[in-house]
């Protein structure tokens, strides 16, 4: 799993905004503080649908650049933002479960209309993005 730096803006009055020092041209923004890593995934998520993603560059890396030193001393702050990458290749995993939890997982994937692995996948996409 990749991690991307992301520079975020808070002017007064204004939402927060979110830049990519690794993707130019990839931006998000969010009302409230804690929409931040989710509305950057998904700005991520999107993007990456039609372009290679680059190896994001590292805390040292980007801590190097004038242009970022700026706009931290100018009040932004950065956040790393988790990126899954989307893979056709399927991998079966052997995992184990209490019997109660795994009868719940498999009535919430029913009542979803999804298998247990779909169910499983999503689940642990969004336990993986929120962090």
């Amino acid at each position: 799993m990749k991690h991307f730096i992301a520079l975020v803006h808070k002017e007064k009055d204004s939402a927060y905004g979110v830049t990519f020092p690794d993707l130019p041209g990839v931006f998000s923004a969010a009302d409230e503080e804690e929409d931040l890593t989710a509305n950057a995934v998904e700005a991520i998520r999107l993007w990456a649908e039609d372009q290679t993603t680059p190896v994001p560059s590292s805390h040292d890396e980007i801590m190097r650049r004038e242009d970022i030193l700026s706009e931290l001393a100018a009040g932004a702050f950065l956040m790393r933002v988790p990126f899954i990458e989307d893979s056709t290749r399927i991998v079966r995993a052997n995992v184990t479960f209490e019997k109660g939890m795994l009868d719940a997982i498999d009535m919430a994937a029913r009542e979803r209309g999804l298998t247990r692995s779909a169910f499983l996948a999503s689940c642990a996409r969004k336990e993986i993005e929120a962090a």
